[in-house]
Formats: C-alpha cells, structure tokens, sequence
C-alpha cells in the first residue's frame, strides 16, 4: 500500500508506515497530479478533498485527522466506494481547555469571578459538551443552543439561540454547515446580533464562517476571543487587531488532539485492511508529569500553557500558516499535577 499524507500530520511515518511505503506533502500541495499510484489519502483541513482532487486517482481510503469535515465532499466519496475514515471529537478536550483558558485570562484582567458569569454555548456536541461540565464545575451558570440535539431529547435542557447569545459569554462550537434543516454559516449575522450586549465577550473557536465577520467588527464588545476566522490565512485585520486574543486556528492543536487524530485514523485503517492494531500506538504519548504549584485557576493555566505567545504569533499575519504547521508543543491537562484542583472533563 502507498500512502499520501499531509506532513502535518502527526506521527506520519511513526504510525503509518506499518501499512507500506509513507509518502508526505504540506496539505496545501496535494494536488491530483500528486495522487498518482496511492492507495490511502490521509489530510488535515487545509487539502480540499473531491472530485477535482480525487476524480483521477486510484484512491480507495480516504483519512481526515481533524475534527471537521467541511473540506470533505462526503457524497463523493460515497458515489465512488471510497472509505471515509474521520477523527470527529479528536480536538474536543482541547478546545474546551482553550476556551476555558481564555476565561480566566479574562476573568483576571477584567476583575470579574467566573461564578457571577452566564456561559451562552452555541452547538454541545463534543466541545461543547465538555466545556459545560468544565464551566459548571467553576461555578458558572450554561445555557445550551442544539437544536439538533435539542429535537432528539427534548426541551429542558436547551434554550433559543437568542437566550444563548443574551449571556455574559458567548461561545460557538457548531461545525460549519450552508444547507440542511440547521445552517450555521453566518448564524451570528446582522438580524440577532442585536441579543448580544455590549458587555458580553465572545468567543469562536468553531468554523470561520459561522459569525458574519463584517458584523462583528463594528459591534461592541467587551472583548472578544477568535481562533477561527474566514479566509484563512487572509483574516480580518480590523477584528484581529481588536481581539483580546486573536490566535492562528490552533485551539484543538493539543499533542493529545494530534495524536488522536492520528491514532482514529490509523484504528479505522487496520479495519478497512483487515489487519490488527499494534497496542503500541496507543501509547506514544507519555510525557514526564510535571508539577504545577500555582494556588489559583488562571496561573495554573498559563503555567501549563499560555495562549498569548500563539495570540502574538499573527501580529504579521504572514506568519499565520508557518505557525500553526509549527506550533509548540502543547499538552493537556491531565499531564499535570497541579495544586490548584482543575475541573475534570469527561
């Protein structure tokens, strides 16, 4: 088997070459002419998987170690008996840590306690989902808007988008959908923003595309967190240079979320050749544990990983890409012992 693979992708070689010869390529590259003799296609999102690319090609598995599949035509693939092996949820424990962070940053720079705050999270699927038992667990009261979620278990757990954005902080975690009985492009746009108030932060860490960014950039707000921007690379000067943090679509770039990309893929790729797992994979990942003796949530926080070097990264945006294809080693929490008691995930 030839494999084509995104060279971002972590453990390539490492994980994949059990399987026959690794071939890598930065994911902006794959071209069709690059796909020749290959077997298995494994990308992050930067590759634009679909007919163009694959309509040529002999490719019969396809892999995508990120969490989203807007750059995946799934009909395609399904038209064509191409296996589609996705690492949906990988990121998920990242992101709420991001998002978590960025409260307690902004919690000590703007002298609020996170138990006075409302948490408006837009789309509880797997980020979503842990960043609430995280924010509870700080005391913070959540609101939920899931409508799809919402339509399969009923009401008492969700509210209307418009309560949602009403809270004190506003985060969004919805994949990026243009059609279908729930859209989410521009769900945020310029006939509700009206329900977001002038003192509330908020923050997306989801899909570019999901907030109008037109809007957004002549709406006041306390502040506001973006990791996720329309027209990557080529973001939004106005509301990056305005952000309290403005940071370069890394929330979900955790070691762990990496490997676990991977690791999802490579699981899915044993099935599809009918071959078993090497139990050795699953445990790449084992660093020294390290200890942190900070007695409160936002020192402990920055002592594990602060964000704002990755928000300072961008100030030229020239750098947006280069930085994320290089970003710094990152681990989650669960890597650390801390003295200050974290909220668990799940």
């Amino acid at each position: 088997m030839k494999l084509l693979i995104d060279d971002a992708v972590w453990g390539s070689n490492q994980i994949f070459s059990e399987f026959g010869e690794v071939f890598t390529l930065p994911g902006r590259e794959i071209r069709s002419e690059s796909l020749k003799d290959f077997d298995a296609l494994i990308v992050r999102s930067r590759t634009r998987v679909d007919e163009k690319l694959l309509r040529d090609a002999n490719i019969k598995f396809v892999g995508s170690t990120v969490a989203g599949l807007d750059h995946i035509d799934k009909n395609y693939l399904e038209d064509n008996a191409i296996t589609l092996s996705s690492a949906q949820g990988c990121n998920a424990n990242a992101v709420s840590e991001y998002v978590i962070s960025a409260i307690a940053n902004l919690s000590k720079d703007y002298g609020f306690k996170l138990s006075n705050k409302t948490l408006g999270i837009i789309g509880v699927g797997n980020v979503g989902r842990r960043l609430e038992v995280k924010a509870k667990q700080l005391g913070m009261k959540t609101l939920l808007n899931d409508p799809p979620r919402e339509a399969l278990e009923g009401s008492d757990n969700f509210t209307s988008l418009e309560s949602a954005l009403s809270a004190d902080i506003v985060t969004f975690h919805t994949p990026l959908k243009y059609s279908g009985p729930h859209p989410t492009y521009k769900l945020l746009d310029s006939h509700n923003f009206k329900h977001i108030n002038n003192d509330a932060i908020v923050i997306n860490a989801a899909r570019g595309g999901i907030i109008n960014e037109t809007v957004w950039e002549t709406t006041q707000t306390k502040a506001n967190i973006i990791d996720c921007w329309e027209n990557e690379p080529n973001i939004n000067l106005n509301l990056q240079k305005s952000a309290y943090w403005a940071t370069p679509h890394i929330a979900g770039h955790s070691i762990d979320a990496k490997f676990m990309g991977s690791f999802m893929i490579y699981k899915d790729l044993c099935k599809y050749i009918k071959k078993p797992l090497n139990d050795n994979i699953e445990h790449l990942i084992n660093p020294e544990l390290k200890i942190i003796r900070e007695n409160n949530l936002h020192e402990t926080l920055n002592s594990i990983y602060s964000f704002h070097a990755d928000d300072k990264a961008i100030q030229d945006i020239s750098n947006f890409e280069n930085y994320r294809r290089n970003y710094p080693e990152r681990y989650e929490w669960r890597h650390f012992e801390t003295e200050y008691k974290l909220p668990k995930g799940i």
